[in-house]
């Protein structure tokens, strides 16, 4: 593992506004989808939810990852898709990057 963070093309991108401690993300919009480049400390969980559909591929570190009831754990190089409406939740288990394709163009507002 790495340990690095996100080249300067990317960190110079809007920031999300996300109300989690440990969990950063930089967007990069289009009219009909949004992709993140989550930077997330080792931090217990994200709590289970659900939005539109979602596809990420793991940068760094390593997760668990529950969708629909069924947990993985996913580590750097591997790929997973969420169906949209989906109930789905995660544990972060070292520094982890990701890059994650969501299909509601607003899933994550701006950072002020």
């Amino acid at each position: 593992m790495s340990n690095e963070s996100f080249p300067q093309m990317i960190t110079c991108l809007p920031e999300a506004d996300i109300p989690l401690s440990g969990v950063r993300a930089w967007i990069s919009q289009s009219r009909d989808h949004q992709v993140a480049f989550f930077d997330i400390d080792p931090i217990d969980a994200i709590p289970p939810h659900t939005h539109g559909e979602q596809w990420g591929v793991v940068v760094e570190g390593e997760m668990e990852l529950t969708i629909g009831g069924k947990t993985k754990r996913y580590a750097q190089g591997d790929s997973y898709h969420i169906p949209s409406g989906i109930e789905h939740g995660a544990k972060f288990l070292s520094h982890f990057r990701a890059i994650d394709v969501f299909a509601d163009a607003d899933r994550y507002r701006v950072k002020d």
